[in-house]
């Protein structure tokens, strides 16, 4: 069993951000985090999940995510994500991230449990610390996809 612990964070929505992750197995423990100059919380939230699964190298593992993010697990819990791919993603935000989870997501089995954020949880905690970092650092990334997408519709 594989634990991943995840969240998000961004400073104004859209603002500089990132993400925190936790990966836990038996002794096994990994922590991942990136930050990026203009993105929003709910790509960083969505983002996490993405990098934690990414970050297995053997398929068909059990996986719990633990997310404090209702976006994202409603998303996948209610399968929403389901009847948006099949529109299209027709007026849905952050197609090319719901594409990239439900591509790596086919190759394990994932199971979602909701956490409350801000509330005590340790690794949720350290995630956030995480990610509210990695949004702080200097040479951040460029969420290339959310800043063309941004210009388009002239968001900033």
């Amino acid at each position: 069993m594989i634990e991943i612990y995840t969240d998000g964070a961004s400073s104004g929505n859209p603002g500089p951000g990132g993400y925190g992750v936790i990966l836990r197995s038996g002794q096994h423990y990994k922590e991942l985090s990136e930050g990026f100059r203009k993105t929003t919380n709910n790509r960083m939230e969505l983002l996490a999940v993405i990098k934690g699964l990414e970050a297995i190298n053997k398929p068909n593992q059990d996986i719990t995510i633990f997310s404090d993010s209702k976006y994202v697990i409603d998303a996948i819990e209610k399968r929403w994500v389901y009847g948006w791919l099949q529109k299209g993603f027709k007026d849905k935000k952050n197609k090319d991230l719901w594409l990239r989870y439900l591509d790596i997501s086919k190759i394990h089995n994932i199971k979602f449990t909701w956490v409350r954020g801000h509330n005590g949880h340790h690794e949720n905690e350290r995630c956030d610390e995480l990610a509210v970092a990695a949004g702080k650092q200097k040479n951040l990334l460029i969420d290339s996809v959310f800043e063309m997408e941004a210009a388009k519709t002239n968001m900033f």
